[in-house]
């Protein structure tokens, strides 16, 4: 059998290694926070945080700390994944603690899982603090709630990633255009036509309601509504921008009602 050489980390004294703390940023508004996440981040020294991370919520760092840019935008990554995590252990291995920042929450469509594994198999230290998910934070602001008894009986979140191949976004479309449920679409932008397109030809109803809830939570905060089979046409004459998340379902015929209520409710409390 052929001896391989060690990994030089594994030669290391594992109980001098940094802490990790995978943290989710939220949404976007710098108030839905968590309480622990901001405890966190006034302790950190060090900062690696991704392009959906506000500046408000870094300032909650103290001014001391370091921070590293490794945000990944559509087609514009300062770094690859593999570096991003190549980086954060090298870190960690030189003895440095860090709070590895995400919007959202990292553990769904965040790559923290990813992270997550790769400091366990290094035997690094890390904690996983959760934040507040962006469909969360996009259907309680936009007025669409993600469930309902009389609307939708499961949740279910996809990526609409195109596949490696670039003509395809590699999906289970018979599951996805099941009746009575919630379909939440991250990274959907850019194949909003394919997804719709794809769910009608599964079987989902065409006047099926449908949203995209750009830059949810923040001052700025769009959001679209149509059906399944005029969304694509509404974004794109809208040019709907990333951040964005589509939302499918019968759910989303309740935002004018739940929409217009809570914007009568913020105009009395402004002038009050």
């Amino acid at each position: 059998m052929t001896a391989f050489p060690e990994a030089p980390y594994l030669l290391a004294d594992p109980s001098r290694y940094g802490h990790v703390t995978l943290l989710g940023a939220g949404p976007g508004d710098p108030e839905l926070l968590t309480l622990k996440g901001a405890k966190a981040l006034q302790r950190a020294s060090l900062l690696l945080y991704d392009a959906l991370v506000s500046e408000e919520i870094l300032a909650l760092a103290p001014p001391t700390a370091e921070r590293l840019y490794v945000g990944k935008q559509a087609s514009r990554h300062a770094l690859p994944q593999e570096q991003i995590i190549e980086l954060m252990l090298r870190l960690a291995r030189s003895g440095r603690s860090l709070v590895r920042l995400k919007g959202g929450d990292g553990y769904i469509f965040g790559r923290g899982g990813e992270e997550a594994i790769a400091l366990a198999e290094a035997g690094v230290p890390f904690s996983v603090i959760p934040g507040l998910s962006a469909a969360q934070g996009a259907g309680a602001s936009a007025g669409i709630p993600l469930t309902h008894r009389d609307h939708a009986g499961a949740l279910v979140f996809a990526t609409g990633h195109l596949r490696a191949d670039r003509n395809a976004v590699d999906l289970d479309w018979q599951a996805l255009a099941r009746p009575r449920q919630t379909l939440v679409i991250y990274m959907g932008v850019g194949t909003l036509p394919i997804i719709c397109r794809e769910l009608v030809a599964h079987g989902l109803a065409a006047d099926t309601p449908a949203a995209i809830v750009e830059r949810a939570t923040l001052p700025d905060e769009r959001c679209l509504t149509g059906t399944v089979t005029t969304l694509p046409v509404l974004a794109a004459r809208q040019k709907v921008r990333t951040p964005a998340l589509i939302v499918i379902g019968s759910v989303v015929g309740l935002r004018p009602l739940l929409a217009q209520r809570r914007r009568e409710i913020t105009e009395l409390e402004a002038c009050a």
